[in-house]
């Protein structure tokens, strides 16, 4: 981090002795825990409003246009679908 601030935080007493059990057991301190966690939360919120952006500009009438389209050619040898050995 190229530029911190500081920033005073309340939490519930459970939160906070949930968190710093957790922090301790990642080895990390309390501070760097509670970035992490913010950080973990920003990111998934950007992910989410970044789908919700490229649906609202989805073409579902081109969508359903290319699904219904028929390949010009039979599958390859080697396209086959992978089987699990499991």
């Amino acid at each position: 981090m190229s530029e911190t601030s500081t920033y005073p935080l309340r939490l519930p007493r459970s939160l906070k002795e949930a968190a710093e059990r957790l922090s301790k057991e990642d080895g990390t301190s309390m501070n760097q825990f509670v970035a992490v966690a913010v950080a973990e939360k920003v990111s998934a919120l950007a992910t989410a409003r970044f789908f919700e952006d490229r649906k609202a500009r989805a073409n579902f009438v081109a969508f359903d246009k290319i699904m219904r389209r028929r390949g010009w050619e039979a599958p390859r040898e080697g396209d086959e679908k992978a089987t699990s050995s499991r």
